[in-house]
């Protein structure tokens, strides 16, 4: 139970840093600072350059050589971290507008904790932006897919006969289909220049609609297990309706499944996400996402001088760490249902 709260609780707070991007970033992550390009990421300090503590945080301003390339710290020029500063106006939740960051500096001051791009933007801001468009895709994409597969395995498992084989033959057609190249058709058959709004909901629904072939075969099988149970059969025997007995008997059994098919299917679909955007075909430039952010990697000089700009990696081998965890609890509820 320990665990299980601890994976839950790393969950919640990791969604509820990604919804909150706006508060927590210090800046837009569209804003440009051209003087700035690729800077290092900034180190805070509490000891000055004397050797002298203070007790509020601060950062140095960056200087470039004449080149432009290298970086050093103006340690006349001190910016205290304050938190709860007003900054870039931004869209807590629709309707909700603030400009209330959780910490930033005032300016010409920057602190920023991952570096800076090409631009000069703050890949720590692009990285929780980013984060929240891959992450929304993915979690609204296995919403659909496994509603419909729910809906779809459960009526095939309970009803059987015609409606179990077209609903499987429906599944196989499904699952022989390679939901990435599909993708790729989907997307290669509509404009390239897609609004970003348009191009997120083109890859919740195909990725929904592609994606619950799988869990469908899977709450079969359970509701198919769950049919032969004693009490099931007892509950029939009274009268039970089929209404009542789906809802108080048969569903309950699938969570662990639905729980598993959830943790495996996240992180599958954000990482599709972040395939399309990668190649230039999911959410494009200015919006900030994780697979456009690492596109910037194809360039041999990026990759090969600024590691802080592996940081839309980390932040995705994160959150799939988070749902393989969730996929074990998963297989624990299953098991102990099973028994």
């Amino acid at each position: 139970m320990t665990r299980a709260k601890a994976i839950i609780g790393a969950l919640v707070g990791l969604h509820a840093l990604i919804l909150l991007a706006g508060f927590a970033s210090p800046y837009d992550p569209t804003t440009q600072t051209r003087t700035m390009p690729f800077a290092p990421p900034a180190r805070v300090h509490v000891f000055d350059a004397d050797g002298r503590f203070h007790v509020t945080p601060f950062v140095y301003a960056l200087v470039s050589d004449a080149s432009g390339a290298i970086y050093s710290e103006d340690t006349s020029a001190r910016f205290p971290v304050r938190l709860l500063t007003h900054g870039a106006p931004y869209t807590l939740f629709p309707g909700v507008t603030s400009d209330i960051h959780f910490f930033g500096v005032d300016a010409p001051g920057r602190i920023a904790l991952f570096g800076t791009d090409g631009y000069g933007r703050d890949v720590f801001s692009r990285v929780l932006y980013g984060a929240r468009v891959s992450v929304t895709a993915g979690l609204l994409a296995t919403l659909c897919a496994l509603l419909v597969g729910t809906a779809l395995g459960t009526l095939a498992g309970f009803c059987d006969g015609i409606v179990d084989r077209i609903v499987m033959r429906a599944a196989d057609v499904f699952m022989a289909v390679p939901w990435l190249y599909l993708l790729f058709a989907v997307r290669a058959a509509l404009p390239l220049h897609l609004d970003t709004r348009a191009a997120f909901l083109m890859l919740v629904a195909v990725l929904g609609i592609v994606g619950w072939a799988r869990p469908s075969r899977l709450v079969r099988g359970i509701v198919l297990s769950a049919k032969e149970r004693a009490y099931v059969q007892a509950a029939e025997g009274f009268g039970a309706p089929p209404l009542y007995i789906l809802r108080r008997h048969v569903v309950p059994q699938t969570y662990g499944v639905i729980l598993t098919q959830a943790g495996l299917l996240i992180p599958q679909f954000i990482l599709a996400e972040v395939t399309l955007s990668f190649l230039g075909l999911g959410v494009g430039e200015p919006e900030a996402s994780l697979g456009s952010m690492l596109g910037t990697l194809q360039q041999y000089h990026v990759l090969a001088s600024y590691w802080w700009m592996f940081a839309p990696a980390v932040a995705l081998v994160t959150v799939a760490t988070a749902y393989h965890a969730l996929t074990s609890l998963g297989h624990e509820h299953a098991r102990l249902v099973a028994s």
